[in-house]
């Protein structure tokens, strides 16, 4: 069978199949949705001649990865990926308010993470001015909104009244701050708690949802450890990802 023809049949078999190379990249934000919904899923982890395959099978629309293979579509970009689970999955707000909120906080989370992404690839002799960088503008700049958030909207979450995509791309984003500083929740006392809280979802997944339940959900869909567990070999960005 060709690749292709293998790629449509995957995709019309139950699990959420994502492909990607062997590390956390763009593909992992989408491991913890996903995960956080309860939703089992498969990855793929590409070498590089079977990506060549992919692009020449006519798969990847934009010739990268990631690409999720899920209700008999092939997702491709990060968030047109991550938007449709997240509506899917009742984790996308209750209206047009609701989700332009979710839009802003999960765009800024974006912003902060693509810079703890890219450390990695510092210049040995930028890196020390890099993560201070990194760290004054997650303690000036981003987490202060979220901290702020909680406190004026008076929930557990940070839009509506239940779990939403924002939370859990909040959640992901704090623990990837605190491998550079264990301290950066330091003076960011409801974020503290956020990391921390139980959750409970409203939409398929009815069992409460931590920091650690994520990934052991991701571990129960065979996924290799992520942010919860051992840096993979491809921390920061991954060739060809969007």
């Amino acid at each position: 069978m060709l690749q292709e023809e293998k790629l449509e049949a995957l995709s019309m078999a139950g699990k959420p199949k994502l492909h990607y190379f062997n590390g956390r990249g763009r593909m992992e934000s989408i491991r913890w949705l996903l995960a956080a919904a309860g939703v089992e899923f498969e990855e793929l982890f590409e070498t590089r001649e079977e990506f060549e395959r992919l692009i020449q099978g006519g798969t990847l629309m934009y010739e990268q990865v990631p690409i999720v293979q899920i209700d008999g579509m092939n997702l491709v970009e990060t968030r047109a990926i991550l938007r449709y689970p997240a509506a899917k999955y009742n984790l996308y707000g209750r209206n047009l308010q609701e989700q332009a909120w979710i839009d802003m906080y999960v765009e800024g989370l974006r912003d902060l993470s693509d810079m703890i992404m890219f450390f990695p690839l510092s210049l040995p002799g930028e890196k020390e001015m890099n993560l201070e960088y990194i760290l004054e503008k997650a303690t000036t700049r981003f987490f202060p909104v979220y901290e702020k958030a909680l406190r004026d909207h008076g929930q557990d979450f940070l839009v509506g009244d239940w779990l939403s995509w924002a939370d859990i791309q909040l959640l992901e984003v704090i623990l990837m701050a605190e491998e550079c500083k264990a301290s950066v929740l330091a003076g960011f006392p409801l974020l503290q708690d956020e990391k921390l809280r139980p959750r409970k979802n409203k939409g398929p997944s009815k069992e409460p949802i931590t920091n650690q339940s994520v990934g052991e959900l991701g571990s129960k869909s065979g996924l290799l450890t992520f942010s919860l567990g051992p840096k993979s070999k491809c921390r920061g960005q991954c060739p060809n990802s969007t």
